[in-house]
């Protein structure tokens, strides 16, 4: 086990000797934070002179002329400006980090697939070295589509940063508490809570309880937002509250430091002498943020039949199709099921998006047996799927009373791309290969008798 208590090179305001780190309420707002008073700028952006001797520099996440509900970016008052916390690159090879289009020759994605949890080992892993990507899909090149990957977490980086250019990452924990140090603050993370990372924010990440296990969406595409309610209103599903993005925080260190990048794919590391992590105050919309799991509320039916999935979106990453989205973020947490005349769990169905899914922790509904905590399914893009024949006996001759599902926390990562696994998903990770066989024991039951159920 590797526990730290605090990063104590990190200083953010106020300075009490809290190890508990600051945040702001909200997503998607416009903050403004200083680790040392004054150092914010008031009433413009790039002044001549910057109080403490600051650098002014801003980090965009959309093009200067995205329509103004979409633009967002950041204005850093930094210690170095970020062309001083780069060098010459060298490339090198993470092998277990795979990016769209990744199609092997000799590997079949074309199926129905479940995982056991991926088994720590005796060996150490960083953030960067532990991670094992399932399934890839779209073209990181063309910024569209994703990747799916599972983190084994035992070290903290040490004197090590690191900033994805492809891709924002959505982390969901299902084992330890880790804690990630950004340029704009610092973010602790544990099961039941998840995170946002923005595309080319620096960080490290350090191990708080270890070791540290969960799933990682990287979105390739527009950034994740909230869904619309549509007819539902202004209230319930993910609120903007809820959500939590860090106070600023910085390190004024000098120490030889690796700073790794990922490139359209590809990763570089390059050599500098000082922490990056150096930005004393910021002001913007553009930041990393957390979100409680338990504060979704869940919306159903009330009466009759259910409705789709969909209503279970957390997060969605639109792909300019209206209506059809690039990711998905779906969550299946407790809840009531009360519904009359109905079969509750999710119905049989294929569609064209391809749901990969992940056990947080407890049963799911139409799964009970073998979808344990910490595993993984993949349906892919036009695939049938539903429940197994104890699901479906139970739920068409079940006492439909209200009933509580208790103690359940599964989500699914959904896309309108196809998935292909990789070889580490088809020949390492622990691949159930009797699940396709739950639906074998599905018997007939027509019969033609009219009036007959």
């Amino acid at each position: 086990m590797n526990t730290l208590t605090k990063p104590s090179t990190m200083v953010q305001a106020p300075d009490n000797g809290s190890t508990t780190p600051g945040y702001m309420p909200g997503f998607g707002n416009d903050f403004e934070t200083e680790a040392l008073p004054g150092a914010l700028p008031q009433g413009m952006n790039s002044p001549q002179k910057v109080n403490y001797g600051l650098y002014g520099e801003q980090l965009s996440g959309t093009a200067f002329t995205a329509p103004s509900h979409q633009n967002e970016r950041t204005w850093c008052y930094r210690i170095r400006p970020s062309v001083k916390h780069s060098h010459r690159f060298e490339r090198i090879d993470l092998p277990y980090w795979k990016s769209a289009p990744h199609i092997p020759q000799d590997v079949t994605s074309l199926g129905q697939y479940r995982w056991d949890p991926v088994p720590h080992s005796d060996k150490s892993y960083t953030w960067l070295t532990g991670m094992r990507t399932m399934t890839t899909a779209g073209d990181v090149n063309t910024q569209v589509g994703m990747a799916s990957h599972i983190y084994l977490v035992t070290d903290s980086m040490v004197d090590s940063y690191f900033y994805s250019a492809d891709s924002e990452l959505l982390i969901v924990p299902q084992e330890g508490h880790l804690r990630f140090c950004t340029e704009l603050g610092v973010i602790d993370l544990e099961p039941k809570e998840i995170a946002i990372i923005p595309r080319g924010l620096v960080y490290r990440v350090e191990v708080l309880d270890g070791p540290a296990r969960g799933f990682v969406c990287e979105n390739y595409g527009q950034k994740f937002d909230l869904p619309g309610r549509g007819p539902i209103g202004a209230n319930c599903m993910a609120n903007r509250r809820d959500f939590k993005t860090p106070v600023a925080a910085y390190e004024d260190r000098d120490a030889p430091s690796t700073v790794t990048i990922k490139w359209c794919g590809q990763f570089h590391e390059t050599q500098i002498g000082h922490s990056p992590l150096d930005v004393v105050a910021w002001h913007g919309n553009y930041a990393p943020v957390k979100y409680d799991l338990s504060t979704y509320c869940p919306v159903g039916a009330i009466l009759f039949d259910h409705p789709d999935p969909s209503i279970f979106t957390v997060l969605t990453a639109p792909s300019g199709v209206e209506g059809t989205a690039n990711i998905d973020f779906v969550l299946f947490r407790e809840r009531w099921m009360v519904a009359e005349d109905t079969f509750r769990p999710p119905w049989y169905h294929k569609n064209i998006m391809s749901e990969m899914m992940g056990n947080i922790y407890g049963q799911y509904d139409a799964k009970p047996q073998g979808f344990v905590p910490g595993g993984m399914s993949l349906h892919n893009m036009m695939l049938p799927h539903g429940p197994d024949k104890n699901a479906f006996e139970g739920a068409s001759n079940a006492d439909l009373k209200a009933e509580k599902l208790d103690n359940t926390m599964s989500f699914m990562f959904e896309t309108r791309f196809p998935q292909h696994l990789t070889e580490f998903a088809a020949k390492e990770a622990p691949l159930q290969d009797n699940y396709i066989d739950c639906w074998t024991d599905i018997e007939k039951k027509f019969d033609g008798t009219p009036g007959k159920k």
